[in-house]
Formats: structure tokens, C-alpha cells, sequence
């Protein structure tokens, strides 16, 4: 710093500036003006009205140090780099080599330090001066933030791993301020990680203890330190393990003539090799009248269908799904049945003969077909009320086909009481009629 002042001090002296004689001073510019002050009074002196403002730019962007100086007279106003001890301007003139940097200036009143595509190295304390004795200065800070970037000789790349072992994915990140790395996968979905199901983990390094082939996905490292914008790096991990397999029916049942679909699921990674066998071992070629494989991939997962088409005596067996990569191959039999086919029974449903009814003749007990009346409700479907007896006046009636009609009852006829000592509706046998008449008429003649 003294150094500094003493190069700054060095280089005004050089400059027609300021002479003492005494109490009063001549300041004489380069027009040739003269101006005469007191300088045993404050406000004679150059006074700075505001502070500098501090400044904070992103690295690659321009920065702008405003200095405002109040009756500066013909004193001189310098910028210096204080860290550096680097004179960057004197009044109109700027003394730095550096092309980034000039100067400007407004009634010699706001003087402008310009720093075009600003650098972390630009990052720092600056002092606007003026040449007074003593010395007069304010000072700003310029602080260059940058945005975050992910180092790729330091980030883990893609990576392939055996189950059940330990991974490690790191991620090193810089920028100013030190940025905040997290992992979380690109799908968005939580994962298991020490224990816990979690969706993010803060921190460069990524350790999962006997990794599973549930963790297989793409992982992103997010890195941010509040400096637009945020950056990610994706890292793919792949889990290696041999194929399994899963059989939702060992047996399967079907008929002379039917089709039938066998279904079987497997998981590998590298992606397996899948077919089908018949139980002699020979492989099943898809695309035939009797056979056709379907086989569809998710991830690491596979689903294996064979469709076996008019299914005959030759077809009934043992066939196996096998799934093979380069750690293992594994295999799964699936039986089919022959069971009886299904027969068909004809039913033939006789409808009882409806007779036409006489027109404002006969209603069965509910509505006009004999659906209100039921076993059950204490009237008969089928009975008839006394009021829709017909009269022998009737021989040639008129058919009305709109009206209601009488079904005919299919019921047993009722029983009738047995006649007995207290029964009100008792009536004597034919003997004893005949009898009781012959008595009467006896009677009568006497």
C-alpha cells in the first residue's frame, strides 16, 4: 500500500500539480489558469459526496467503479488497484497496460473506471484518490461472481457394475462461490441409499453399499451457487446380473381345437437371449400357422408369450421358456392339459297357448299380463274373479285383440277340505242324500 502511494505520489509530481508557499498555493492547470485558495479551510479542500458503490458482475460481463468528487479545483483524481498496488488512471490519462480497462469522465466531477470482460483475477478492492495532502480516497469492492461448471476429469462417467457391490459416482464442481453438488435420478423416482428410500443426496460423492438392480438408472449431478445458471451431468449406471425368471401358471388347461397363450417373465442385464422348447428340447420357431412367440422388453424386464393355435393331441406336453445372457441362463416349464371340451345344450321354451278373451272380459289378479300377482302375495296368477265369468247371452262374441287376456293356469287344481264332524263346509255322501230325500218325500205324502 505505501509503495503504491509513494509510485502514486512519484507520478503527480511529475504533472504540473500543486505548489506550497506557506498558507496560500498557486494550482495552475494546463490552460494556464491560475486558481488561489485558503487551504486552512475544510471546504477548500475536494470532498467525496457519495461512497463508492460495490460492484459484483459475472465473470465475462463488464464492470463500472463510479467515483464522484465535489470541488475538486485542480486537483487530480487517480484509480489504483489496491491489492496489486497497480496505478490504473491519472485524471484524463490511464497509465495501466491493460486494454480492458479505460476511463471516462463527466464536468470533472463523476469519473468512470470501465473493465470490459471482467475475470476472477479483476476481483477486488479499488481506490479512487485525489492528490490533496494529505492524500484523499474512497474505495469500492469488485466482486466476480461465475456460475458453477462441472469438471469432467474429476466426474465419474458411465458405469457398469456387478449386483451386490459397492459403487462410488462423484461429481467435482467449481465456481464462485463454491457451488452445491446433489445426485437424484433423472426420472425423478426415490431410490434406496443407506437404508432409506431417498430423492436427493447432497455432496460429490454418490456411495451405494451393495447396489441392486433397482438402482439401474440414469443419475444427474446438479451443481448451483445461486450464478445463472445451474448445470447437470448425467452418469448411467448399469447393474449386471444373471437372467430370473417368473411363471405365472406351471399349468395350463385346454381343449380339442382351442387356442392358447403360455406366459412367462424374466429379468437380465446384459439383455438376455429368450425362446421356447418343447419338451424333446427342439426350439420353437415362431411365425408358423401353430405357433407364434411374442416378446416384449422394459428396462430390464421381459415378457414372453407363446400363442399355440388349434390346439390337437400332439400339443398336449411340457414346453419351456429359457433366458440366457453371458452371466447365466436359467429356464422355466410350463405344462399343458388336455381337459373336456365344453357341450352344448339346446333348450326349447314352449309358451303356453293364450286364448283370445271376449272384449271387457276376465283380469288376472295384477297387471294386465299377470305380473303384479304372485304365489307368494296370496293371489293366484292365474285366477279369474268372479265378475269376469261369461253369460250365455256371449255365444258369438267379439274378439278384442288390444285388450287384456287370461293366461291359462298350469297350476295343480286345489285341495279341497275333507269333510269332517266341524267342518262348516261338510257336505253328506250320496247314499245319505238319497236317503234324507226319500225320508222328506215320506213326510210330505202323510
Amino acid at each position: 500500500m505505501k509503495s503504491a502511494l509513494r509510485n502514486l505520489t512519484l507520478l503527480l509530481s511529475l504533472l504540473p500539480l500543486v505548489q506550497v508557499h506557506g498558507r496560500r498555493v498557486r494550482n495552475t492547470e494546463s490552460n494556464g489558469i491560475s486558481v488561489l485558495g485558503d487551504f486552512n479551510h475544510e471546504s477548500s479542500f475536494p470532498r467525496f459526496p457519495e461512497t463508492i458503490a460495490n460492484v459484483t458482475v459475472t465473470v465475462g460481463r463488464d464492470a463500472l467503479l463510479a467515483c464522484v468528487v465535489d470541488n475538486l479545483r485542480g486537483f487530480k483524481v487517480a484509480w489504483v488497484r489496491v491489492d496489486t498496488q497497480t496505478i490504473l488512471s491519472i485524471h484524463h490519462n490511464v497509465i495501466t497496460q491493460n486494454p480492458r480497462i479505460s476511463l471516462s469522465y463527466n464536468d470533472h466531477r463523476s469519473w468512470y473506471l470501465h473493465i470490459k470482460n471482467v475475470q476472477e483475477a479483476d476481483r477486488g478492492w479499488y481506490m479512487c484518490q485525489v492528490n490533496t495532502d494529505p492524500m484523499r480516497s474512497r474505495q469500492g469492492y469488485l466482486q466476480v461472481v461465475v456460475p458453477p461448471s462441472i469438471v469432467d476429469r474429476e466426474t465419474s462417467s458411465d458405469m457398469v457394475v456387478l449386483e451386490s457391490t459397492n459403487v462410488s459416482l462423484t461429481c467435482k464442481a467449481t465456481g464462485y462461490p463454491e457451488p452445491y453438488v446433489m445426485w437424484r435420478r433423472e426420472d425423478g423416482e426415490n431410490y434406496r441409499y443407506n437404508g432409506e428410500n431417498v430423492n436427493v443426496v447432497d455432496g460429490e460423492v454418490l456411495f451405494i453399499t451393495k447396489v441392486s438392480r433397482l438402482h439401474m438408472a440414469n443419475y444427474l449431478c446438479i451443481a448451483s451457487n445461486g450464478v445463472p445458471p445451474s448445470i447437470s451431468k448425467r452418469v448411467q449406471l448399469r447393474v449386471q446380473f444373471p437372467p430370473m425368471l417368473t411363471i405365472p401358471n406351471q399349468l395350463e388347461g385346454a381343449y380339442i381345437g382351442q387356442d392358447v397363450a403360455l406366459e412367462c417373465h424374466t429379468e437380465a442385464f446384459p439383455t438376455s437371449i429368450n425362446y421356447w422348447t418343447t419338451e424333446r428340447g427342439d426350439m420353437i420357431i415362431s411365425g408358423s400357422d401353430k405357433y407364434e412367440a411374442v416378446s416384449m422388453d422394459s428396462g430390464y424386464k421381459k415378457y414372453m408369450m407363446l400363442k399355440i393355435r388349434n390346439v390337437g393331441p400332439g400339443d398336449f406336453g411340457s414346453y419351456k421358456c429359457v433366458a440366457k445372457n453371458s452371466l447365466g441362463e436359467t429356464d422355466g416349464v410350463i405344462k399343458l392339459e388336455e381337459i373336456p371340451a365344453p357341450t352344448t345344450v339346446r333348450t326349447t321354451t314352449h309358451f303356453p297357448t293364450m286364448p283370445p278373451k271376449k272384449k271387457g272380459r276376465g283380469r288376472v289378479g295384477g297387471d294386465r299380463l299377470g305380473r303384479g300377482g304372485g304365489v307368494g302375495g296370496g293371489s293366484d296368477l292365474n285366477r279369474v274373479s268372479s265378475s269376469d265369468k261369461t253369460s250365455d247371452d256371449d255365444s258369438n262374441p267379439e274378439y278384442d285383440y288390444d285388450g287384456e287376456f287370461t293366461l291359462p293356469s298350469n297350476r295343480p287344481p286345489a285341495i279341497q277340505d275333507l269333510p269332517g264332524a266341524f267342518s262348516g263346509s261338510a257336505q253328506l255322501p250320496v247314499p245319505c242324500r238319497f236317503l234324507l230325500i226319500a225320508l222328506l218325500v215320506l213326510v210330505c205324502l202323510r
